[in-house]
Order: structure tokens, then C-alpha cells, then sequence
């Protein structure tokens, strides 16, 4: 099935302000996960936060919570992270974190990386982000599909579909799983799109948010990279059940830089809300830099 008739276009780009205590402010700050709760105009973020370079710290990341008003610009950060390194598959750190709504209160979906370097999609949940314990192992890596990581979530009543990054043969890739959870009960499908060559998204994908309002047609706002690991990002159209494509975007609507033998540029989706008939898509940049670029449809 094809879908010709589906475009984004990006009508503004706006940098997101955070406030909290030094020892947030003096990492970098990336992977923001924005979300709403029902009947609250205002606006929840879990944030990574990395030792800046040259830090005595040596960590990959903290996970942090915080808030915004109406806005959703200017995040008040709690004044401790909500989720730190500690046990053995997160002993080096805490990275990208992704936001489920449950009957009990949150899951919380992370990477995980343990002393080897090696990433783990984990996940912790609690009746609040103040409250959230670490539970284990949410989807296992294979001996060939290793660093499971940056989830995106789509349920349909009891079941789940998850979309993750995986590593293989030196590519990051998409791959498609279903189940009723995070744990061991998943079963592994076809990966639903992979790279294509001679284009800005030739070497590396990763997730982005997946916006489900449209259950016939649903879509991710993806990361995409060359070879040099510029990343930028782009859509893809889904069927019903994430199975396949039916559109995807020619050019990234968030572009890295034309000269490709330039500094590395990352752009990087992390989180999109709908509001008011616009996405607003939540994104780091340069791994340091907070954005919200807002987005119409525009067929």
C-alpha cells in the first residue's frame, strides 16, 4: 500500500530553557522525552544529562525529571535524578529514556550501559517519576542484534509494539517486536524499514517518537545517518500494525549539514506531542542543545 499524499514541513524551531541544580546544568543535556497527562495543560520531561567533556565524572548519562507550564519550553528540573547508574547493567550509566502511562502509574523504558560499554533496554516503574524502581531486563539483545535502546512505543489494549534500535555489522537499525510488556515475553518480527543507499539515512536509523492518533496509518519521526554519523530526521508512515511502510520522507526535515566532511552534526528526535493541530517534536542537537521545532502536516 502507498500513501503519496503524506508531507510534514517545519514552520519554526525554538530552543527549550532549563533550570535546576548546578549539578544538572553542568552536564549536557539531551534525549528529551516530553509528555502530557490528561486534564493538564502543563508539561512533564524525563532528560539525559552527561558529564561535560573533561569532567572528573565518567558516567553516560543520568536520567532527570522535571515540568513546564502551558509553554512546554521552560522545564523546572527536579533537584535529583530520578534514575541513576547502579546496578550491573546500568554501572556505567542511564541513557534516553521513554515515557508509558500505565494503569499503576509509569513505565520507564532506558538504556542501560553496563562496564563494557555494552547498552541494555531496561526499565523501572512507579506511581510517580520521585518513585520509580529499576526492574530489569525490558527487551534482551541477541548474539547478533546487540545495544537494544531507544524505545518507541505504540499498545493496543493489553499487547504492545515495540520499535528499538539495535547494532549490527557496525549499522544501527530498527527492529519491530510484539508482546504484552517489558520482560522476556517478546516475539521478534521483520524489521518494518532499513537503510537506503545513495541517501541521507544510507548507514544509520533510530527511533524517534511514534504519534498513533491515526491508527490506520501511524508515524515515526526517525533518526537517520550517513556513514559519518551525521544524523538528521525524517518520517515514516506505517501500516496498522507497524509491519510495514507505506511513505517515507525523501529528505529529512531536520537536515544535517550539507558539507559531510564538515564537523560532526547530530540532530536527534527524542519525544513530539500534538497540540492544537501542530507536532511539536522535542530534539537534542549536537548532543548538548535542547530544541522544539513545530510541525504541520501539509497533505
Amino acid at each position: 500500500m502507498s500513501r503519496s499524499n503524506i508531507d510534514f514541513a517545519v514552520e519554526r524551531i525554538d530552543d527549550i530553557a532549563i533550570f535546576g541544580p548546578d549539578m544538572l546544568l553542568k552536564r549536557e543535556l539531551m534525549s528529551p522525552y516530553v509528555w502530557q497527562e490528561p486534564g493538564d495543560a502543563g508539561f512533564h520531561m524525563l532528560l539525559r544529562a552527561v558529564p561535560a567533556e573533561g569532567a572528573a565524572e565518567q558516567d553516560t548519562g543520568r536520567i532527570w525529571y522535571g515540568r513546564s507550564g502551558s509553554d512546554g519550553m521552560l522545564f523546572r528540573m527536579a533537584e535529583a535524578p530520578a534514575i541513576v547508574g547502579g546496578n550491573t547493567r546500568d554501572a556505567h550509566g542511564c541513557e534516553d529514556p521513554t515515557v508509558v502511562q500505565t494503569a499503576d502509574g509509569y513505565t520507564v523504558l532506558y538504556t542501560g550501559v553496563d562496564r563494557d560499554g555494552v547498552g541494555h533496554m531496561l526499565y523501572a516503574t512507579g506511581p510517580d517519576m520521585a518513585s520509580l524502581a529499576k526492574q530489569g531486563i525490558a527487551l534482551r539483545n541477541s548474539k547478533t542484534e546487540r545495544n537494544s535502546k531507544e524505545a518507541a512505543v505504540m499498545r493496543d489494549g493489553d499487547r504492545w509494539r515495540l520499535l528499538y534500535e539495535y547494532a549490527h555489522d557496525g549499522h544501527s537499525l530498527i527492529g519491530l517486536a510484539e508482546g504484552d510488556g517489558p520482560g522476556d515475553r517478546w516475539h521478534h518480527h521483520d524489521d518494518p524499514f532499513t537503510i537506503r543507499p545513495d541517501m541521507w539515512d544510507n548507514y544509520h536509523l533510530s527511533t524517534g517518537p511514534l504519534l498513533t492518533q491515526d491508527t490506520d496509518c501511524p508515524i515515526m519521526f526517525y533518526n537517520g545517518a550517513n556513514a559519518q554519523a551525521h544524523w538528521g530526521i525524517g518520517w515514516v508512515a506505517f501500516t496498522p500494525d507497524l509491519s510495514a511502510v507505506v511513505a517515507r520522507s525523501e529528505a529529512p526535515l531536520i537536515a544535517p549539514p550539507d558539507d559531510v566532511d564538515g564537523p560532526r552534526d547530530i540532530a536527534f528526535a527524542a519525544s513530539a506531542v500534538v497540540r492544537e493541530g501542530r507536532i511539536w517534536l522535542y530534539y537534542s542537537r549536537n548532543d548538548r542543545e535542547l530544541r522544539r521545532a513545530t510541525i504541520r502536516r501539509v497533505r
